[in-house]
Parts: C-alpha cells; structure tokens; sequence
C-alpha cells in the first residue's frame, strides 16, 4: 500500500501563503494615513473576543493549506508491476571445491578466499538481472542441484551467501557440473538458455567429461560462458592445525585454460579470466550486457482519492471564517 500526490505541482500554491502574511503585516505597521486619538484609551483593558481574534487567521490559512492539499489531489492505494514478458534461463555452475579456499582475492580492502569474492560479485550480478529464470549448481567431486530455475532473487542470493568450501568434495567435476545445469534448463522453455560457469581447477573426476558435455550444450543450443577465477603460481591457504594452530602454506592450484576455452567456443560462448575481485567484476558486467533481453513490463495501480476529505474540512473552516468575520469580528474601517 502507498499513498502518494497525483498532481503535487499544486504545491506551489503554498508560497503565497508567506507572501500574504507578508503584505498584511507591512499594511498594518505603515498606515497611510495617522489621526489622533484618546490617548487614554489605550489603558484600557481589551475584551474576551479580541484576545482571540487570531482565531481568524488561524482559520483563514488553515482553510486554504486544506485547499491546497486537496488540489494536489491525494491518494492511497496499491500498486503492482506485472512482467509480461519471457526472460532467458541461466544457470550459475559455482566450483566450491577446496582449492576455492585460496586466499589470492581481495574485498573491500580485505583479504578473502575465492568464493567469498565470487559470492559477492555473483550476488550484484543476480539483483541486475529482470524477468530472468536463475539457478545454481554447485560442483566439486560431485555436481548438486542447489536451487532450480526461478525468479526469486532474494532466494538464490540467501543459498549463494550460504555456500561452504568443500560441501561437494575436494575434486574439480566440470563435466557433471554442465549436465546437471542442462537438466534443470530443461525443466523451462526458454528463447535463450546460459550457462555461466565458474572454477579454478582442473576436471579431474565425474562421469560426464567436459568435452561431451559441451557437444550436448551445442546440440541443445546452450550457450556457456566459463570463467577461470584465480591468480598464476602458488597461493596461500590457511591451515587449522592442532598443535600449531593458523597457519599459512603455498600450493600451486592448475587451471586448465584450454578445457574452459573449448567448452565457451563449442557453445558460442566466451572464456574469462579473473585474477583479482575487480576482473570478476568486469566479467560479470560483460556477461549481464552480453545476456539482455527485452522485458516489457504493466503497472497496475489502484488508487482510492482523498481530496474530498480535505476539500470539504478546508470548505467547513473558510465558512466560519466568513461567517465570523462578518458578524462578531467585523472589522469597521
């Protein structure tokens, strides 16, 4: 439910409230003209009624502020935005396998692991993207269904900030990872179908190789855009030991490069590299440009007017004004 002003231009009105005050003040403290008067007179003690007479600009500019409003023309009632057409489908293959703990990103100023820098960057990607069917598989000795296609945004982002390192096993399955997400495009009609895949291994388990797996992608006109994530060389871990506690140690994670470039080209994709949280960043502006679609969208609004409610308040107020003015506080000149 929202209330809102259906013509607030009106407002404008309102300034010449102070201008009026303004003139009326400058008129009563410089008369035309001065006469005389008993000068005793002005010991005398003033009446009930002229104590009060203020009542009259009370009411006078009550009245009209009331008017105003009702001119602006409020009203409260709800408002619905209804997509009317058809997104595409993408499904998010997020590697969450132990080399994803390396700590060669950072965030914010902060040192991070992989897949926290990925989470947040796949987070801003997600709330950009309208009228789109969005999923999650995530990978590691085995592929899992983390959430299907659907157009719950605040969903998939809740389960990608819940992700743990290592929750699919220590391998890389690229191959089992790009089946599975095939499944769950199945599962919806679509124009266009993507696949965005993520990792900075080697495939070296699964039943499905990333190779036929991208021959059934082509086949079913999947288009999957791969991103290696990770900087060259040896990166640090940091290991829980029991005796000696936190620990940092060096180990060198292999990205295969030319199995990630195979699968984007075979499927009309394109392949990234992401080294650092900024080129991650990058990757996924591209790609949300890349994969735009037209989405026209209905506004349905139902709004119930109140003017009359300030209209007739602001009438009843400037009627005792006059009647007022006329009568008890009538003003001789």
């Amino acid at each position: 439910m929202t209330f809102n002003f259906a013509s607030p231009y009106f407002f404008l009105f309102f300034l010449v409230i102070p201008l009026s005050i303004y003139f009326r003040r400058r008129k009563r403290f410089h008369p035309a003209m001065g006469i005389s008067g008993p000068v005793s007179a002005y010991n005398l003690k003033r009446s009930f009624a002229l104590k009060i007479q203020w009542i009259l600009l009370v009411l006078k500019y009550s009245a009209l502020c009331l008017m105003i409003v009702a001119m602006a023309r409020p009203q409260w009632g709800s408002r619905q935005v209804v997509t009317t057409a058809e997104g595409i489908n993408i499904m998010l293959a997020v590697d969450v396998s132990e080399s994803m703990a390396a700590l060669d990103f950072k965030r914010k100023g902060k040192v991070v692991n992989r897949l926290e820098a990925v989470k947040a960057v796949v987070s801003e990607f997600i709330s950009n993207r309208t009228g789109d069917r969005i999923g999650m598989v995530v990978f590691g000795t085995n592929a899992y269904t983390q959430i299907p296609l659907t157009r719950d945004y605040n969903t998939i982002s809740t389960i990608l900030d819940r992700l743990k390192i290592g929750v699919a096993g220590k391998s890389t399955a690229i191959g089992d990872a790009i089946g599975i997400s095939l499944k769950r495009i199945e599962d919806f009609k679509s124009k266009s179908n993507v696949i965005i895949l993520l990792t900075d291994g080697r495939s070296n388990t699964g039943e499905l190789s990333p190779k036929v797996a991208a021959d059934i992608a082509a086949q079913k006109q999947v288009k999957i855009h791969t991103i290696g994530v990770g900087s060259k060389g040896k990166v640090p871990f940091l290991i829980k030991h029991p005796l000696w506690g936190d620990r940092y140690v060096y180990q060198r994670v292999d990205i295969d490069e030319e199995t990630l470039k195979e699968i984007a080209s075979e499927t009309g994709g394109l392949y990234f590299k992401a080294r650092d949280t900024e080129k991650l960043q990058q990757i996924y502006d591209t790609i949300d440009k890349l994969e735009k679609t037209e989405v026209k969208v209905k506004i349905y609004a139902e709004y119930r007017e109140l003017y009359h409610y300030f209209l007739i308040v602001g009438f009843m107020l400037m009627t005792f004004w006059i009647i007022l003015s006329n009568t008890r506080f009538l003003r001789v000149p």
